[in-house]
């Protein structure tokens, strides 16, 4: 039986994480770093994390990561504002990431306790975790943060061949959605919930992925996919049926494709197919694939068949004539 966990394992399990123990009140990080205290505060509140007013509650990392932005600035490579945007999208990012990590560490955790490599409480466990996976871990981070660095850069130099504004481009967008998610929620425990939303969104990312498109977020019962090709955009929704739909263990899809011009920014996408594509959703029957008219002028005729249904409203569009297609 896995023993009680001691007060205070919270604040040791933190600096375990940490490596050291907090040095600085915030006055002192700007006066290390030579910000003022709100360029200080400034940069913390985009790392997502509460102030601590005049507390004793920063450590050496923190100013040097402050240091390091600051030099940044300071190089003229950055200004301040581009560095703080910079910072809340690593925190943003961050924030994710650790809870993600977090959350499937857990189950392992547990099994650790229950088998015979058990330290006697979770906190021993978890420790023991952060000393054999941070070195790994952080390697992969520093990897995958460099491939995606490449892919994106390698996205705008496609852009700057034929596009003046480089946040702008024609892109098909793809929107996911699980069928009456909610009713669904209010049937299974919450283990379940949890369990069915992350094979969703992990098969929904490995057939976007196949397809050479990117997930750009998932937002619970439905994920927020585009692709360049319009004909891989389709291949995409039709995968995620055939891997969610067709499964008779998993709930029922619908999918909506949109095509046309959208603005890329702090990694997410805007415009009116971005919107378009969600709304059709709505339109769609179980399992089957919705496009609009725009999308459906990309598709080959000698590749796909495709027929406008009756218009209806559509929220923000007015009257729209969503359209079916098949391949041949």
């Amino acid at each position: 039986m896995t023993a009680p966990e001691p007060e205070g394992v919270g604040e040791e399990l933190e600096r375990a994480i940490l490596g050291e123990r907090p040095a600085f009140n915030a006055n002192e990080v700007a006066s290390e770093t030579g910000v003022t205290i709100e360029e200080a505060r400034r940069l913390w509140r985009a790392l997502g994390f509460p102030e601590h007013g005049m507390a004793t509650a920063f450590t050496h990392a923190d100013v040097g990561a402050v240091s390091t932005l600051t030099e940044l600035v300071g190089s003229g490579l950055l200004d301040f504002d581009t560095a703080v945007n910079l910072t809340r999208a690593v925190g943003q990012t961050m924030a994710r990431l650790a809870d993600w990590e977090v959350a499937t560490l857990l189950h392992r955790i547990e099994q650790l306790e229950q088998g015979d490599q058990s330290t006697g409480s979770r906190a021993g466990s978890a420790t023991r975790m952060v000393d054999e996976l941070s070195g790994p871990f952080e390697e992969l981070l520093l990897y995958a943060w460099r491939r995606h660095l490449a892919a994106a850069v390698a996205r705008i130099e496609a852009l700057g061949a034929n596009e003046e504004d480089l946040h702008t481009t024609q892109l098909t967008v793809g929107f996911a959605d699980i069928v009456s998610f909610t009713a669904l929620s209010n049937q299974l425990s919450q283990d379940k919930i949890g369990d069915l939303v992350e094979v969703f969104e992990s098969r929904c990312a490995d057939v976007v992925a196949a397809q050479r498109g990117r997930v750009i977020k998932s937002i619970g019962d439905s994920v927020l996919f585009v692709n360049d090709d319009p004909i891989r955009a389709f291949d995409t929704a039709e995968g995620i049926i055939s891997v969610i739909g067709r499964d008779a263990r998993m709930p029922d899809v619908r999918l909506g494709l949109a095509s046309g011009s959208v603005v890329m920014r702090l990694g997410d996408v805007f415009g009116p197919p971005v919107n378009m594509a969600a709304r059709l959703t709505a339109v769609a029957r179980r399992n089957r694939v919705i496009i609009d008219a725009d999308t459906a002028a990309l598709l080959p005729g000698d590749q796909f068949e495709t027929r406008r249904l009756p218009a209806r409203p559509v929220r923000g569009f007015g009257l729209v004539e969503p359209v079916a297609v098949r391949r041949h």
